[in-house]
């Protein structure tokens, strides 16, 4: 038995190696003959999060499924490897950014009343492109404006689980460049000029 979960084990251990994308339970369930349940598959993931803990590279779970990743400390290691910059967002972006992702589902009506400024139409084109949010359907009010909403890529990007794990507000707010630096180390394509808005005033999201 035990050399069957050691198996199990390897199995699962080298899946997660080679898979480029985070793989669900259910996914991970497909490797085995046998039926196995979530709750032994949690278990043998948690083991190997355990036999992992002293190296360069952590098995995490994140909004889409279970992945391995360098750990932050030895990020700006790897990111030598890659002569590019992180991207930087204009903070016209990351206030959009933010204000959905804590008063999600919003129209850019509303996004607009809290900025108090136009949001620019290739603002949210930029984190539609980017993944971090998309259109969830319309509210129920004259003209049925869009609803947007961050996406499980948002969350898995930031690391997190689900939305509960996002930090407070203020906290993202004051830190969201960086956090998304440090996420998101490989290099993207400069924002659009018209998405360089640089009105400031997402403090009244608080």
């Amino acid at each position: 038995m035990n050399e069957n979960l050691s198996e199990m084990k390897l199995i699962l251990e080298t899946a997660l190696l080679v898979s480029q994308e985070p793989l669900t339970l259910h996914q991970l369930g497909k490797l085995f003959d046998s039926e196995m349940d979530a709750d032994n598959l949690r278990k043998l993931l948690d083991e190997i999060k355990a036999d992992w803990a002293d190296r360069g590279v952590e098995l995490t779970q994140v909004a889409s499924g279970w992945r391995f990743q360098a750990r932050p400390e030895f990020q700006r290691h790897i990111n030598r490897l890659s002569p590019e910059k992180p991207p930087k967002y204009s903070r016209a972006v990351l206030e959009t950014l933010s204000i959905i992702a804590y008063r999600q589902p919003v129209t850019r009506g509303d996004i607009e009343d809290i900025r108090g400024v136009a949001v620019s139409p290739n603002i949210l084109k930029t984190l539609e492109g980017r993944g971090w949010i998309d259109a969830i359907g319309h509210r129920d009010t004259p003209g049925q404006p869009v609803l947007y909403a961050t996406t499980k890529q948002f969350l898995d990007d930031l690391n997190l689980r689900s939305l509960q794990e996002l930090p407070s507000l203020d906290q993202f707010v004051v830190n969201e460049q960086m956090l998304i630096a440090e996420a998101i180390p490989e290099a993207e394509e400069p924002l659009p000029p018209a998405a360089q808005d640089t009105e400031t005033n997402v403090g009244a999201a608080a």
